[in-house]
């Protein structure tokens, strides 16, 4: 069994600095690897990113991390990315990474991701610029992390975006922005490469649990849903297995 913990949303500034860390202090007890879903910052500022990197520093467990749309409002997430990277945590961007746990190969591959909508009420890169510009960036992205998921030589893949790949975890939400919270197109190149486990953030009155067109499992970590300083999930496996007979063993805590 690998044991995961996430959360998304952390949401961290000068003023709190300290306080998120202090609720992680049992983490390496219970967890084998910490996944974040983006927004570790309020407005993406520098002094931010050095707060969220002093609160992931030396936890006892391998932290990966995406960015969110917070991370980027300054214009500053290239050296948040660095300030993060430097206190050890890896950072994805359409990329991916492999954890040895316990002699089980754990493939985490995600990024920010974005917007656009899901099947049946989605946006097009049709017409302006302006629109299509829109969509191609989440299509690029969708299309980085499918062939980053299937590029993992690993027993589990686990796909960590701060934007939802289903709909079902946005339920709470007003159905008018579901297209600013996610995309159908993530749904897909998760499911395209038969994850395990697919984690985000950003809906912060969604709903935790949901499932891909494709019946990838789903969670929505983003602090106001679980409601605590982190979810815990476990990833379970056969002592010999192989990448494609891994797939659907995941049960939620």
């Amino acid at each position: 069994m690998i044991r995961v913990a996430a959360a998304g949303d952390l949401h961290v500034g000068p003023e709190v600095a300290g306080t998120y860390r202090t609720r992680l202090s049992a983490l390496a007890e219970h967890a084998d690897v910490f996944l974040v879903a983006g927004d570790l910052t309020r407005h993406g500022t520098v002094e931010e990113g050095r707060v969220a990197a002093g609160e992931l520093r030396d936890l006892g467990v391998p932290v990966v991390a995406v960015l969110g749309n917070h991370d980027y409002h300054s214009d500053a997430e290239d050296e948040i990315t660095d300030i993060l990277r430097d206190a050890g945590v890896t950072v994805l961007e359409g990329d991916g990474t492999v954890l040895d746990c316990g002699g089980t190969k754990l493939g985490i591959a995600g990024g920010k991701g974005f917007g656009g909508g899901f099947e049946g009420r989605c946006a097009s890169d049709f017409g302006e610029p302006e629109m299509k510009a829109f969509i191609s960036h989440t299509k690029d992205f969708a299309g980085r992390l499918g062939a980053a998921l299937l590029d993992l030589d690993a027993d589990l893949l686990v796909s960590l975006t701060h934007y939802s790949p289903s709909a079902d975890t946005l339920e709470g939400e007003p159905l008018e922005i579901y297209p600013f919270l996610g995309s159908y197109l993530l749904g897909e190149a998760i499911d395209s490469a038969m994850a395990d486990l697919a984690i985000h953030g950003h809906a912060h009155k969604g709903t935790e649990k949901g499932l891909t067109s494709g019946g990838v499992r789903v969670r929505n970590v983003a602090l106001p849903v679980i409601q605590h300083a982190y979810a815990m999930y476990s990833l379970d496996i056969p002592a010999r297995v192989d990448s494609t007979q891994a797939r659907e063993r995941v049960s939620a805590w």
